[in-house]
């Protein structure tokens, strides 16, 4: 090679190294079932070890506790009102074609994407192995390993047979190895990807989004994490057994009709087995990630994300299980972020932040102009000092379809503050609720039956902070088309 094209080279390659790489993995409900979010029964040593170098969000909410609709919110930086996205079945560029997603944006201004597993929506376990519901402009490459999860199918139990496996509290404990499951091949290939995009010759940066398709139902993950949970530690998690008599019965999501799906003790122990088991199965994977960027030497000059969908129940308010709901546990999701050199790195973060908040968190630490119409805001102040003045709120939102206990499809939206959960149902017609997260944080409590005058104040001026940013109507376009 001639000098002069050896120090153009050189140059240009100098250049992209100044931009940082993304790593941006994603679980899929997965709740603040970890060691770092003060969980006494996880073991998830490597999470743990991202948030002790990064900066774990310890109050970070979904904007809809249903996979298709969050993950369209995260990466268009926009809210489900917005995208017109309340279900499963419809595609955010049917409301906005135009949409610059969070890679894209990233691609659009010198970034190498790919994509690895499960990012946009995919229907599990029956989507693994293709391209779901992907978006294709968001990638350049993509790849979608199908593991032995698949042909293990079969072998899973399944607590409910009426229902799918995909619905139903099912699980396996697998026999083979973690590189064999699908979620490990996502590792893997990932890693891949890593070291292509190191000996590439055109130094772009990248942004590599890793998504697990774990914990999602159904519960499968080689034996030894099974192992790793004895049932005589597995217990259902308390409440008072009036729990539910101040609760509106939308609060309840409709896929959990009736508590714990009427199943005996000892099979819902058996199922936070499983799920518990999954949980520290991703947490290996995760490990391996943070691992091969050390060795490829790209840890310090990488952001690393991790983020799960939504939240999860595991049995709360006697018998949720699963997600839909605006509680506290479906609502409250993780949210990791390690940016090299933030001065935040190492500290937990307890002020309210938003999924909405990641695209112009990113594009800020990277040095990109995000897209104007973005509804979050960076969260780049919180992750230089996690004690910074933050005035902020979380909505959240979900969708009830008409069933036997609903005439009429009915929004559910929710506010949370510091303090205050707010949530009303069809803006109040099917009831409203309030918690005191200070006093209450379980949110057994709802003050908003028989309120008094300092009560009724509060929920005012929360609902007047939440009607500027979520509709309490049911959509007028169709939200659940059979497309998929």
């Amino acid at each position: 090679m001639k000098p002069f094209v050896l120090l153009l080279f050189s140059a240009i390659w100098l250049f992209a190294s100044d931009k940082p790489n993304v790593l941006f993995i994603a679980a899929d409900d997965l709740s603040c079932a970890l060691g770092s979010y003060g969980d006494p029964i996880a073991k998830t040593p490597h999470l743990d070890r991202l948030a002790a170098t990064g900066v774990c969000f310890e109050r970070a909410y979904n904007q809809l506790p249903l996979c298709n609709p969050t993950r369209a919110s995260v990466m268009t930086g926009l809210r489900p009102d917005t995208i017109k996205v309340y279900d499963l079945d419809r595609h955010f560029r049917d409301e906005v074609p135009d949409a610059l997603t969070l890679s894209q944006c990233f691609m659009r201004n010198g970034w190498w994407a790919g994509r690895v597993g499960k990012i946009y929506h995919y229907n599990v376990p029956a989507s693994i192995g293709t391209d779901g519901f992907d978006d294709p402009p968001s990638w350049q490459k993509t790849i979608n390993p199908i593991g032995r999860d698949k042909t293990d199918e079969p072998l899973i139990f399944n607590a409910e047979p009426h229902r799918k496996i995909s619905a139903a509290l099912s699980w396996l404990a697998a026999d083979g190895s973690d590189e064999e499951q699908t979620d490990g091949m996502i590792t893997t290939e990932a890693i891949k990807l890593m070291k292509a995009r190191k000996a590439d010759p055109s130094g772009k940066p990248f942004f590599i989004a890793a998504g697990f398709f774990r914990p999602h139902t159904p519960y499968v993950a080689p034996k030894k994490y099974f192992d790793m949970y004895p049932l005589a530690d597995m217990r259902i998690p308390y409440a008072p057994a009036d729990d539910r008599e101040d609760i509106p019965t939308a609060a309840f999501a409709h896929n959990c009709p009736v508590p714990h799906y009427n199943l005996d003790e000892l099979t819902c122990r058996k199922a936070l087995q499983a799920y518990y088991a999954c949980v520290s199965f991703i947490d290996a994977q995760v490990g391996r990630l943070l691992d091969a960027l050390d060795q490829l030497d790209l840890a310090d000059n990488t952001i690393v994300v991790f983020w799960s969908d939504h939240g999860y129940h595991l049995g709360e308010h006697n018998g949720i299980w699963q997600k839909r709901t605006l509680f506290e546990q479906g609502a409250r999701a993780p949210l990791l972020i390690r940016a090299p050199g933030a001065k935040g790195n190492g500290q937990p973060c307890r002020k309210i932040v938003e999924f909405v908040d990641i695209y112009p968190t990113l594009t800020e630490l990277a040095g990109i102009k995000p897209p104007a119409e973005l509804e979050g805001r960076s969260l780049h102040p919180l992750l230089e000092n996690p004690l910074a003045k933050w005035d902020g709120s979380a909505i959240t939102q979900v969708l009830r379809p008409a069933d036997d206990r609903l005439s009429e499809p009915v929004m559910g939206r929710s506010i949370r503050t510091q303090r205050w959960r707010y949530s009303d149902w069809g803006e109040g017609e099917h009831g409203v609720e309030l918690y005191d997260h200070h006093a209450d944080p379980m949110e057994f409590n709802n003050l908003a039956v028989n309120p008094d005058a300092s009560t009724r104040a509060v929920m005012h001026d929360l609902r007047s902070e939440l009607i500027k940013k979520a509709s309490g109507k049911a959509p007028e376009t169709p939200f659940n088309p059979k497309r998929l």
